[in-house]
């Protein structure tokens, strides 16, 4: 391995020593040069280098390479300054070795990481930015390695097109790769705008001898003038005679024939191309919509019939698909935009005709999917009617929007699509507008059918109780007090503990300050808990109640709280470990009762839980700090012996 370094460092000696001569590095930096590139040719000659290795010497190589040619410049510079002439040196052996030396390491690279894709684009990009000829050779070799990779045949082909300027070899790329990847959609996408583009190459190159005018890009201000002027033709008065007049008519038939065969071309183009890809992706929905975007961006003949074809196919193959009746939808609000109908008038019948698409959307495709795709429409269009800020102020084109809103919920209620999330947006709306009596019927509408399981539901319907109760004063009666502790026991009853934590959460805070209320919510969670039994980890309805209690009542009645769930047949760890963060932060301020009710629990926890790994640290840790060695001690040979087999984790008292 060293005598190969060693022949390697030996062939730059002519490099370095040309380096050297011309003044571009010190003899001391050549050996600092030197010294990098022995360390980094032994990387590369272990048996088995790292990618990293070769990414670190071409980095290091192409600094030392953009250093050389700063330097160069710099002493190009110092030339002139000095008043000597400036002459074109000769390129020497310096000029070149960088360049071929960075192109050998790329390829030893590639070689050895066949399968990284990335460094092959890194030395394809190098070879580009360089216009090294040994670019068309690694094309040939990436596309030999990866020719199932889409990009690669795009990449080729571009370069072929854009940088060495043959549309024969790009096209003949583009159409391997499809033979290749035939279920690529990019690489149909990027045929057909080549092919685009070399037309329109073609009809410019035309354009610029004189023979032709205009362009296939469609150019909507240009567009917008030629019709400007023809509706004001007779504004402009003639300079010319009439034989000129005539001569100019028939220059300008001339052009629209020239014009026509290159649209007509550019026509049968995307008609083939898109026969072709229908036939290899006739699932992709995307696919068709580019093809509509490219044709709408040129001009072609028999445009308005290809776009037809395009449509008529896309809801063949697609009208049950939620998602193209959306985009259909947009499609006319889009079209608005692009033909300029900037008006308010004409924006509302854009508006009507998508509205249109949805409501045949909606019969086509009666799915939950396809009611929300409508209402966010509507919601968007009521959004830019007034802007976010002020989306729900009056006016007479929101108002019909909101109008419809309403209407597509009630339709998506009366065909069995309302699901959760509709009806949870539907009472929000409601609530949004205000309209807080009747967010109260449609949710309790909601909550007595089919979505009676739903907590989302509840709590939406809860929370508009309690605004209806309170939106005229802050108190409410003890009548309201009493109907929204009925409404909360209708829901908790029914639910476990773990589906309806928010509504204990929210039940909790909300008879905080009401004592008789409280107590039953307290006898609730109790029958709650004696029936679906406590959490061992995550959410617990005991701790709650019993840190609620604490904030409001203080320790002795959260103690008698705790005590009445720690007698339930299954109080769950979750409440033991509360109680016992409670007690012993409580004894470690020196309250000895605290520290006995510590112990109690810690007892009552083990004699369930006695394979807690935790639980047994934790004793033992309490013990440390607030009793004496001998009961630690107790502790810790207590857990050995329960243990057994975890006890590994207990190798020392100290360790517990």
């Amino acid at each position: 391995m060293a005598d190969v370094v060693q022949y390697r460092l030996e062939r730059m000696v002519d490099e370095l020593d040309d380096l050297e001569s011309r003044g571009i590095f010190t003899r001391r930096e050549i050996a600092e040069i030197v010294k990098q590139r022995r360390k980094f040719e032994y990387r590369l000659k272990r048996p088995s280098p790292l990618k990293q290795d070769f990414i670190a010497y071409i980095d290091y190589e192409t600094q030392l390479d953009a250093l050389r040619r700063l330097r160069k410049k710099a002493a190009t510079r110092e030339l002139l300054r000095q008043g000597k002439k400036k002459t074109k040196t000769r390129k020497s052996v310096s000029d070149f070795a960088p360049v071929s030396r960075i192109m050998e390491i790329y390829r030893l690279a590639v070689m050895r990481y066949k399968g990284d894709v990335e460094l092959w684009f890194r030395y394809l990009e190098f070879c580009r930015q360089r216009k090294n000829g040994r670019m068309k050779k690694v094309l040939a070799q990436v596309i030999r390695f990866h020719p199932k990779l889409p990009g690669v045949w795009i990449y080729a082909a571009a370069w072929e097109f854009d940088h060495n300027l043959n549309v024969a070899a790009a096209r003949a790329l583009m159409q391997s790769g499809l033979r290749m990847c035939p279920n690529s959609e990019d690489l149909w996408v990027e045929y057909l705008r080549m092919e685009l583009t070399y037309l329109n190459k073609l009809k410019a190159r035309k354009v610029a001898l004189g023979e032709d005018k205009g362009t296939l890009v469609r150019d909507k201000k240009d567009a917008d003038e030629k019709q400007w002027k023809e509706e004001n033709k007779d504004l402009f008065m003639s300079l010319d005679d009439e034989d000129k007049e005539n001569n100019d008519h028939v220059s300008d038939e001339e052009s629209e024939k020239k014009l026509d065969l290159f649209s007509e071309h550019a026509s049968g183009l995307l008609k083939t191309v898109y026969s072709g890809a229908i036939q290899a992706l006739p699932s992709s929905f995307s696919l068709r919509k580019q093809f509509l975007e490219i044709l709408e961006s040129i001009e072609v003949a028999d445009s308005e019939e290809l776009r037809s074809e395009i449509l008529r196919d896309m809801k063949r193959d697609f009208s049950a698909d939620p998602k193209y009746w959306d985009w259909l939808a947009r499609l006319e609000m889009s079209d608005a935009s692009i033909t300029g109908e900037k008006n308010e008038d004409a924006m509302h019948s854009r508006l009507q005709m998508a509205v249109q698409v949805y409501e045949e959307a909606i019969e086509a495709v009666p799915s939950a999917t396809m009611f929300k795709l409508y209402i966010n429409f509507l919601l968007d269009a009521i959004a830019s009617e007034r802007g976010e800020v002020e989306a729900f102020s009056l006016s007479d084109h929101a108002s019909s929007y909101i109008s419809d809103i309403l209407k597509v919920y009630e339709k998506a209620e009366t065909t069995g699509c309302l699901t959760e999330e509709l009806a949870c947006q539907c009472i929000s709306f409601y609530t949004q507008l205000g309209r807080l009596e009747e967010a109260k019927k449609v949710a309790e509408n909601l909550c007595s059918g089919k979505l009676l399981d739903s907590v989302q539901l509840w709590l939406l319907r809860v929370s508009v109780e309690i605004r209806c109760i309170t939106k005229d004063s802050l108190s409410s009666s003890k009548a309201d007090a009493l109907s929204i502790f009925e409404l909360f026991r209708t829901v908790l009853t029914k639910m476990s503990i773990s589906e309806a934590e928010s509504l204990w959460i929210m039940a909790l805070k909300f008879f905080a300050n009401q004592k008789k209320s409280f107590e039953k919510l307290i006898e609730l969670s109790l029958k709650a808990v004696a029936k679906y039994g406590g959490s061992e980890n995550g959410f617990s309805l005991s701790s709650a109640v019993v840190n609620f209690i604490l904030q409001k009542d203080g320790l002795k009645h959260a103690r008698e709280v705790y005590k009445r769930f720690l007698a339930l047949p299954h109080p769950g760890l979750a409440l033991y470990k509360n109680c016992i963060e409670l007690e012993s932060n409580l004894a470690s301020l020196g309250n000895e009762d605290s520290l006995v009710n510590t112990r109690k629990l810690y007892e009552a926890a083990l004699a369930t839980y006695d394979q807690d790994t935790s639980l047994w640290k934790d004793y033992h840790s309490v013990e440390t700090k607030l009793g004496t060695s001998e009961t630690a001690a107790a502790i810790y040979w207590r857990a050995r012996k329960s243990l057994k087999d975890s006890a590994v984790d207990f190798t020392s008292p100290d360790q517990l």
